[in-house]
């Protein structure tokens, strides 16, 4: 996470619109608020849903508008939160009302490149796209962070700090969005199919559906504690867990046979695949 005098220093005074209030969104706007790096007095969002609206009205307090216009006039920093689909007509609707001396503009869909977002804005146009993933709901997210071509480095720092209010945030260059998308977009699926798996077993074994969902659930939150604790590579961590002939290296060995290893890594680099096709 980034400091809180950072994010204070760069968005301080600086007003947020959302296009687009779904849940990453939310997880967005929490982080912010909960920060104290901005108020909801600062913020606005738009989206067609009027439950959507309600929620963010009525539990953050931050004021909507079906207008995705609306939202541009009142806000210095705008954040792109709508499906990819759905990048082309949004942009090109804000486009008469964007200054590009005004806004900067973050963009969090998959596979959509700057370049393609700065093409439908007036010349000049600064755009940040963002990989986040869905742990930014409870604050402990993961986001890639990468800078067009008229993006300064102070305008990175900026959405980086707002994203460091809910996330982690990594910078790297445009052309790694896609493999950032497969890796830690889509990532917490990868571990969600584990823990299913690991429940179903447990339950096979005897226990009741609670008691494995209990414990699958928290195995995976300790080991990944270990992990950003100890700084350890986790071949360390496995390798201290396996003893020699044990149970683990038996379930080791017979992962190892199945090549599950070589089928995430092959699944990572689907999901990078196919955010780059989703970008086509």
């Amino acid at each position: 996470m980034a400091e809180k005098s950072l994010n204070s220093k760069l968005l301080t005074g600086r007003t947020l619109g959302l296009l687009g209030a779904g849940n990453m969104a939310e997880a967005l706007a929490r982080g912010v608020i909960k920060s104290g790096a901005m108020s909801a007095m600062y913020m606005m969002a738009s989206d067609v849903s009027e439950e959507r609206r309600t929620l963010f009205e009525g539990t953050l307090g931050i004021r909507t508008s079906v207008d995705n216009n609306a939202v541009v006039a009142a806000s210095e920093i705008l954040v792109l939160c709508v499906k990819p689909q759905m990048v082309a007509s949004v942009v090109a609707g804000i486009a008469p009302v964007f200054d590009v001396k005004r806004h900067l503009l973050a963009s969090i869909c998959a596979g959509v490149s700057s370049a393609k977002i700065e093409a439908l804005l007036p010349s000049g146009a600064r755009v940040v796209r963002v990989m986040p993933n869905t742990p930014m709901l409870v604050g402990c997210g993961a986001s890639g962070v990468a800078g067009g071509k008229n993006a300064s480095d102070d305008d990175i720092a900026t959405i980086e700090a707002l994203f460091a209010t809910a996330s982690m945030t990594v910078r790297v260059d445009e052309k790694m969005m896609d493999a950032v998308t497969g890796l830690s977009g889509s990532g917490p699926a990868y571990l969600f199919y584990l823990v299913e798996a690991m429940i179903d077993a447990g339950v096979a074994e005897g226990f009741t559906l609670e008691q494995a969902r209990a414990l699958a659930s928290r195995t995976v939150l300790g080991a990944a504690k270990m992990l950003e604790e100890t700084q350890l590579p986790p071949e360390e961590l496995r390798r201290r867990v396996t003893s020699p002939n044990g149970t683990t290296q038996a379930a080791i060995e017979m992962m190892e046979a199945g090549g599950v290893k070589a089928k995430i890594a092959a699944a990572v680099r689907r999901a990078a695949g196919r955010s780059r096709e989703l970008g086509r």
